[in-house]
Protein backbone atom coordinates (compact mmCIF):
# COMPACT_ATOMS: atom_id res chain seq x y z
CA UNK A 1 0.00 0.00 0.00
CA UNK A 2 1.14 3.27 -1.11
CA UNK A 3 1.00 6.47 1.34
CA UNK A 4 -1.50 7.97 -0.64
CA UNK A 5 -3.34 4.68 -0.53
CA UNK A 6 -2.71 4.72 3.58
CA UNK A 7 -3.78 8.03 4.06
CA UNK A 8 -7.06 7.88 1.94
CA UNK A 9 -8.16 4.79 4.04
CA UNK A 10 -7.65 6.26 7.25
CA UNK A 11 -9.56 9.19 6.20
CA UNK A 12 -12.12 6.50 5.01
CA UNK A 13 -12.67 5.45 8.45
CA UNK A 14 -16.63 6.23 9.67
CA UNK A 15 -18.81 5.91 12.77
CA UNK A 16 -21.12 2.80 11.45
CA UNK A 17 -24.37 2.69 13.47
CA UNK A 18 -26.89 0.30 11.52
CA UNK A 19 -25.47 -3.11 11.41
CA UNK A 20 -26.26 -6.12 9.59
CA UNK A 21 -27.30 -9.75 10.81
CA UNK A 22 -23.76 -11.05 9.16
CA UNK A 23 -21.47 -12.40 11.51
CA UNK A 24 -17.97 -11.23 11.91
CA UNK A 25 -15.61 -14.72 11.55
CA UNK A 26 -13.65 -15.57 14.51
CA UNK A 27 -10.38 -14.81 12.67
CA UNK A 28 -11.36 -11.17 11.40
CA UNK A 29 -12.73 -10.71 15.09
CA UNK A 30 -9.37 -12.07 16.52
CA UNK A 31 -7.21 -10.03 13.60
CA UNK A 32 -9.16 -6.78 14.78
CA UNK A 33 -8.29 -7.86 18.22
CA UNK A 34 -4.08 -8.32 17.68
CA UNK A 35 -4.13 -5.28 16.19
CA UNK A 36 -6.04 -3.60 19.34
CA UNK A 37 -3.13 -5.82 21.41
CA UNK A 38 -0.47 -4.11 19.52
CA UNK A 39 -1.73 -0.30 20.32
CA UNK A 40 0.80 1.85 21.71
CA UNK A 41 0.67 3.13 25.22
CA UNK A 42 1.85 5.60 27.09
CA UNK A 43 4.99 4.49 28.75
CA UNK A 44 4.22 1.24 26.87
CA UNK A 45 2.06 0.28 30.18
CA UNK A 46 -0.88 -1.14 27.97
CA UNK A 47 -3.24 -0.19 30.97
CA UNK A 48 -6.00 -2.15 29.31
CA UNK A 49 -7.77 -5.51 28.96
CA UNK A 50 -10.97 -6.03 26.68
CA UNK A 51 -13.92 -7.89 27.40
CA UNK A 52 -15.80 -8.84 23.66
CA UNK A 53 -19.18 -9.24 23.97
CA UNK A 54 -21.47 -11.32 21.52
CA UNK A 55 -24.41 -12.66 23.38
CA UNK A 56 -27.90 -10.53 22.13
CA UNK A 57 -29.18 -10.37 25.37
CA UNK A 58 -25.92 -8.69 27.28
CA UNK A 59 -25.49 -6.11 24.10
CA UNK A 60 -29.02 -5.05 24.77
CA UNK A 61 -28.01 -4.24 28.47
CA UNK A 62 -24.95 -2.52 27.04
CA UNK A 63 -26.80 -0.39 24.87
CA UNK A 64 -29.46 1.03 27.69
CA UNK A 65 -25.96 1.71 29.47
CA UNK A 66 -25.48 4.67 27.15
CA UNK A 67 -26.64 8.04 26.53
CA UNK A 68 -27.02 7.10 22.81
CA UNK A 69 -25.33 3.47 22.71
CA UNK A 70 -28.97 2.06 21.18
CA UNK A 71 -27.01 0.97 17.95
CA UNK A 72 -25.16 -1.61 20.64
CA UNK A 73 -27.80 -3.68 20.96
CA UNK A 74 -27.68 -4.54 17.02
CA UNK A 75 -23.89 -5.06 17.43
CA UNK A 76 -22.56 -8.31 15.98
CA UNK A 77 -19.97 -7.58 19.00
CA UNK A 78 -18.89 -4.89 21.42
CA UNK A 79 -15.31 -4.50 22.73
CA UNK A 80 -15.60 -3.11 26.17
CA UNK A 81 -12.59 -1.27 26.78
CA UNK A 82 -11.28 -1.77 30.24
CA UNK A 83 -8.74 0.40 31.59
CA UNK A 84 -6.55 0.35 34.83
CA UNK A 85 -7.71 3.86 35.85
CA UNK A 86 -9.61 7.10 34.39
CA UNK A 87 -5.67 8.28 33.81
CA UNK A 88 -5.31 6.34 30.97
CA UNK A 89 -8.21 8.43 29.35
CA UNK A 90 -5.72 9.27 26.31
CA UNK A 91 -4.65 5.27 26.16
CA UNK A 92 -8.22 4.66 26.12
CA UNK A 93 -8.77 6.32 23.15
CA UNK A 94 -5.44 5.35 21.00
CA UNK A 95 -6.58 1.59 21.84
CA UNK A 96 -10.43 2.41 20.86
CA UNK A 97 -9.44 3.80 17.65
CA UNK A 98 -6.86 1.55 16.49
CA UNK A 99 -9.62 -1.30 16.94
CA UNK A 100 -11.88 0.46 14.32
CA UNK A 101 -8.99 1.23 11.94
CA UNK A 102 -8.63 -2.66 12.26
CA UNK A 103 -11.83 -3.49 11.77
CA UNK A 104 -12.67 -1.31 8.81
CA UNK A 105 -9.53 -2.91 6.66
CA UNK A 106 -12.24 -6.17 7.27
CA UNK A 107 -15.06 -3.95 5.98
CA UNK A 108 -16.26 -4.30 9.16
CA UNK A 109 -17.80 -1.00 10.90
CA UNK A 110 -17.91 0.60 14.31
CA UNK A 111 -19.00 2.90 16.45
CA UNK A 112 -17.39 4.15 20.11
CA UNK A 113 -20.27 3.82 22.58
CA UNK A 114 -19.65 5.75 26.00
CA UNK A 115 -21.55 4.36 28.97
CA UNK A 116 -22.34 6.99 31.16
CA UNK A 117 -23.44 8.84 33.87
CA UNK A 118 -21.08 6.91 37.17
CA UNK A 119 -24.62 4.74 37.92
CA UNK A 120 -23.96 3.32 34.27
CA UNK A 121 -20.82 2.09 34.11
CA UNK A 122 -20.90 0.67 37.49
CA UNK A 123 -23.68 -1.38 36.39
CA UNK A 124 -21.92 -2.44 33.23
CA UNK A 125 -18.70 -3.55 35.76
CA UNK A 126 -21.20 -5.76 37.39
CA UNK A 127 -22.88 -7.27 34.38
CA UNK A 128 -19.54 -8.74 32.95
CA UNK A 129 -18.24 -9.29 36.28
CA UNK A 130 -15.31 -6.45 35.57
CA UNK A 131 -13.67 -5.10 39.22
CA UNK A 132 -14.97 -2.02 40.59
CA UNK A 133 -11.50 -0.74 40.62
CA UNK A 134 -11.31 -0.89 36.91
CA UNK A 135 -11.95 2.25 34.65
CA UNK A 136 -14.69 1.67 31.86
CA UNK A 137 -16.26 4.34 29.76
CA UNK A 138 -15.79 3.42 26.47
CA UNK A 139 -17.10 0.41 23.73
CA UNK A 140 -16.36 -0.31 20.66
CA UNK A 141 -19.56 -1.54 18.59
CA UNK A 142 -18.76 -4.08 15.62
CA UNK A 143 -20.33 -5.05 12.76
CA UNK A 144 -21.01 -5.11 8.60
CA UNK A 145 -22.46 -1.74 8.00
CA UNK A 146 -25.99 -2.46 7.11
CA UNK A 147 -26.10 -1.32 4.12
CA UNK A 148 -24.57 1.40 1.40
CA UNK A 149 -25.84 4.31 3.55
CA UNK A 150 -24.78 2.64 6.70
CA UNK A 151 -21.48 4.62 6.01
CA UNK A 152 -22.92 7.85 5.11
CA UNK A 153 -26.22 8.59 7.11
CA UNK A 154 -25.36 9.10 10.60
CA UNK A 155 -29.14 8.92 12.30
CA UNK A 156 -28.16 7.95 15.87
CA UNK A 157 -31.30 5.76 18.09
CA UNK A 158 -32.99 7.72 20.69
CA UNK A 159 -32.03 11.34 19.01
CA UNK A 160 -33.39 13.65 16.83
CA UNK A 161 -32.32 14.52 13.66
CA UNK A 162 -28.78 13.21 11.78
CA UNK A 163 -24.94 13.70 13.17
CA UNK A 164 -23.57 16.02 10.56
CA UNK A 165 -21.69 13.86 7.92
CA UNK A 166 -18.27 15.44 6.39
CA UNK A 167 -15.56 17.52 7.88
CA UNK A 168 -14.81 21.21 8.07
CA UNK A 169 -11.91 22.18 6.07
CA UNK A 170 -8.23 22.63 7.27
CA UNK A 171 -8.33 26.22 6.77
CA UNK A 172 -11.06 26.42 9.81
CA UNK A 173 -9.12 24.25 12.07
CA UNK A 174 -5.17 24.67 11.75
CA UNK A 175 -3.20 27.68 12.68
CA UNK A 176 0.21 28.35 12.02
CA UNK A 177 2.83 29.16 14.71
CA UNK A 178 0.19 31.07 16.85
CA UNK A 179 -3.51 30.17 17.33
CA UNK A 180 -5.62 31.80 15.04
CA UNK A 181 -3.05 32.47 11.96
CA UNK A 182 -4.78 30.66 9.52
CA UNK A 183 -2.55 31.33 6.69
Amino acid sequence: MTSNQTARFLGSLRAVRHFSDRPIADDVLRDILEVGRRTGSSKNTQPWEIVVVRDAVTLTRLSELGGFAGYVATAQADIVLVMDSANNGFDCGRLAERLMLAAWAHGVGSCIASLFPDDNARRAKELLGIPAARWVRQTVALGYPADEKATRVAAVPRMTGVVPIGRKPLSEIVSWERYGKRS
